[in-house]
């Protein structure tokens, strides 16, 4: 008999506990054969294991067109390198620890232990939460799947369980990045009293399903709004890391490493640029840069980058600043 094609006798005859152990050993086949790009032997795995799981129902047909995930998720091509963005020493150790865990898993597994896999990423928009899920994915060489919360809610809420549980049933046999950005709006604490008894049970679904996946899943949540969050979502994560807003330091960084990036000097230092330029995020460092290498691409071949820089210095100065302040 195929291999594929032992799942359905094997996960049927056991036990509980032995059905359970089958299903995370086919999952984690199933994902490594995926990443070997053995699409076709990964797929008749999945379909077996969902033919056993669902034992008097008919398989569920996948379209091939919606990804595998009918739609619920959308992939990021990881271009980010971890060396490649500005990370307190506190979350860059963080972050090199869970790849470096993620990428010798098979020494922790003889030792019986598993790779920590679930983050939680707190801190202001426009400081490199989504940057990171994407540099993870990059360091492991995984896809890095984004929730699209527009397909998984539902106008009913047994519909969002049902979503949730597809999306799951997805990952668990996918060696990849799971990227939540503002979980709040999933993890939401239960105990808010202008929710419903049918929201909290989602919630409780989520985190469930999210402590029931395999360690070759990485789950990345971010939240601008710590605030919001259950109380049960914090002990879910193994990593709770917190990326604030950019320090002067960091500022002055940026633009040492941007001076390198455009081949010129810029005409004021590194130091002064940072003092004058009024921003409280990364996000807004990045578009103040792009903003000044595109003028001075276009002002070539007599371009003036000292004057480019103190146009847009001048300009953003009125972008941050409101009328009259």
């Amino acid at each position: 008999m195929p291999r594929a094609d032992l799942i359905v006798s094997l996960v049927r005859a056991g036990s509980q506990g032995d059905q359970k152990m089958f299903r995370s050993t086919v999952e984690a086949i199933a994902a490594e054969e995926r990443a070997k790009h053995h699409n076709l032997l990964a797929d008749r795995l999945v379909e077996n294991l969902r033919e056993a799981n669902t034992r008097t129902k008919l398989p569920e047909v996948v379209r091939s067109f919606d990804g595998g995930h009918g739609g619920l998720l959308y992939e990021i091509e990881p271009r980010r390198s971890l060396d490649s963005i500005l990370l307190t020493p506190e979350v860059h150790c963080a972050a090199f620890e869970l790849i470096e865990e993620q990428q010798r898993r098979d020494i922790l597994r003889s030792y019986g232990l598993e790779p920590r896999h679930r983050v939680l990423l707190s801190g202001p928009p426009g400081n490199g939460k989504t940057t990171l899920a994407e540099a993870i994915a990059q360091e492991l060489m995984v896809p890095l799947f984004v929730v699209r919360y527009e397909a998984v809610i539902g106008s009913f809420l047994g519909e969002t369980s049902s979503r949730l549980k597809r999306l799951f049933d997805f990952v668990r046999t996918h060696q990849c990045v799971l990227f939540f950005d503002e979980f709040d709006t999933l993890g939401k604490e239960r105990g808010d009293t202008h929710e419903t008894g049918e929201i909290k049970r989602v919630v409780s679904s989520l985190l469930l399903q999210i402590d029931s996946l395999p360690s070759h899943v990485v789950v990345v949540t971010a939240t601008n709004h710590a605030e919001l969050l259950d109380r049960a979502v914090w002990r879910r994560f193994q990593l709770l890391l917190e990326l604030p807003t950019p320090t002067p330091d960091q500022k002055t960084a940026w633009f040492t490493r941007f001076e390198v990036t455009l081949g010129t000097s810029l005409g004021l230092s590194a130091k002064t640029l940072a003092t004058r330029l009024k921003v409280a995020s990364f996000s807004d460092l990045e578009q103040f840069c792009e903003d000044v290498h595109r003028r001075y691409v276009l002002s070539l071949p007599n371009g003036d980058i000292h004057a480019v820089i103190k146009d847009r210095l001048d300009q953003w100065k009125r972008r941050v600043s409101p009328p009259g302040a």
